[in-house]
């Protein structure tokens, strides 16, 4: 690893050693901080998301910027009740005892961040950091250099470097960080990296959260709205041009309702979009030709009812519905992760659910209907990690609800108090009295008539 970098590695571990970030105060300075220079930044850091990924101001704001205010402010209204030891009732063979727990942080975490939602992915989880009283390390793409470029502004005025730092040059790759001992480590991304990141953490028996992603389904049966269902699907799809973990990566659809679901979307592309989306300049951009010719590749001009239109000079593709789609096609091979919607058919929820059993568990899960008793049955028996009953994407928009993978598509969680309790590490603390002190919990261990009491006393 990079000299430089190991410096300031050395110096995180003694700052936070020193006891620097434990007091609230100190906390609530910072995301105040953090909170105010975003806000100030509002403008750069939008204009950073168009340069690195074409988005609009408005969705830069909604999806990005906006999004990690909240996660801040959620902080700092809660903080101190968060901090605060938790109470728990003792059991009488403890007596005199009282029994608590107390969160304390981990200590020195690494944040490897991805270049999809590059502002967010990061900012987020460094306020649940900072809040649970960590230093940090953030990793981020060097996909998105207009944005890292304006994150490393905003968190040089927040923090010193032994508190937090951005890795802003490629002065060490991500590879090389995760060899060296931290005490825990966040990522977001694809599985491929997640598996090298969950062995690197393995060596040095260091914790970690994997928000990775997959194919997340999203079916729609023969009694939903299907106006409201194509409207929100769209939406869902085609935001950041499909390169969202959580878009709808296909559809299954009741064959019933097939043909007048794909015409809504087809009416929705163009409404939302126009019918030269290409043209349009709050459209957004494939993140590189790597990534550009793959999507492409997955396209099959014999399948496509709407779209299919590419821009080689701009990276973009126009958003695309295919229809006949087995699973057999390239398509469904893989994680699309671009503006590609593909649609199949089937006749019966049971024939769904059996075959969404076999598949790997997404990260994200939509299903339309207006059925309550089969709402509560797909959404019950089906596994993913969060998902939605008419819309998409939503569920992870609110600080009330932990948003996380399950299985394949990663593991823990965070956002609000479950983001401040994964940066954290929960003490279970009993408080004895020295007096009195009963001689029956020590050897020999022959009185019979405790051994009754204790009996009837853990029944």
């Amino acid at each position: 690893m990079n000299e430089q970098l190991k410096q300031i590695l050395e110096k995180q571990r003694k700052f936070f050693r020193d006891g620097n970030t434990l007091p609230d105060d100190f906390r609530l300075e910072k995301l105040r901080l953090l909170r105010d220079s975003i806000k100030r930044h509002e403008k750069d850091i939008t204009d950073a998301l168009h340069e690195d990924l074409g988005k609009s101001e408005f969705e830069g704001f909604m999806c990005e910027a906006g999004l990690v205010i909240s996660e801040i402010s959620f902080m700092i209204r809660n903080l101190r009740k968060l901090t605060a030891d938790k109470t728990v009732s003792t059991p009488l063979t403890n007596f005199p005892a009282s029994s608590f727990i107390r969160p304390g942080p981990r200590g020195n975490v690494l944040i490897v961040s991805p270049w999809n939602y590059p502002f967010l992915l990061a900012m987020d989880p460094l306020a649940d950091a900072v809040a649970a009283g960590n230093t940090a390390i953030i990793k981020p793409s060097r996909m998105s250099p207009a944005t890292v470029r304006i994150m490393g502004i905003i968190i040089k005025e927040c923090f010193r470097p032994e508190h937090v730092f951005l890795v802003e040059e490629d002065i060490s790759g991500a590879r090389e960080l995760l060899k060296e001992k931290f005490d825990f480590i966040f990522f977001t991304g694809s599985q491929n990296v997640g598996r090298e990141v969950l062995r690197c953490a393995a060596e040095n028996l260091t914790p970690a959260v994997l928000e990775l992603g997959g194919k997340s389904p999203c079916i729609v049966d023969e009694t939903a709205d299907i106006k409201t269902a194509a409207r929100r699907i769209v939406f869902g799809k085609f935001l950041n041009c499909g390169q969202t973990c959580v878009a709808p990566d296909y559809i299954l659809c009741h064959r019933k309702v097939q043909e007048e679901l794909q015409r809504e979307i087809c009416l929705q592309i163009e409404k939302q979009y126009g019918s030269s989306p290409l043209e349009r300049s709050t459209y957004g951009k494939i993140i590189s030709r790597k990534h550009f010719d793959r999507i492409r590749g997955l396209i099959d001009p014999e399948k496509v009812i709407t779209g299919g239109q590419v821009n080689e000079q701009t990276l973009q593709i126009a958003p695309t519905v295919m229809t006949g789609v087995t699973w057999e096609d390239p398509v469904m091979q893989e994680e699309i992760f671009g503006p590609v919607l593909p649609v199949l058919a089937f006749d019966s929820i049971s024939e769904v659910i059996s075959m969404l059993a076999e598949k790997p568990k997404p990260l994200a899960f939509y299903f339309f209907s207006d059925d309550k008793s089969r709402q509560k049955e797909i959404m019950t028996v089906c596994r993913f990690g969060g998902g939605c009953v008419n819309d998409t994407i939503i569920h992870l928009a609110t600080t009330e609800m932990p948003f996380g993978g399950f299985g394949e598509s990663g593991m823990g969680s965070y956002h609000g108090e479950e983001g401040f309790k994964t940066f954290s590490h929960m003490k279970s603390i009993v408080n004895r009295k020295i007096w009195p002190d009963f001689p029956v919990r020590y050897a020999p261990y022959d009185n019979k008539f405790f051994l009754k009491l204790l009996h009837f006393l853990l029944k």
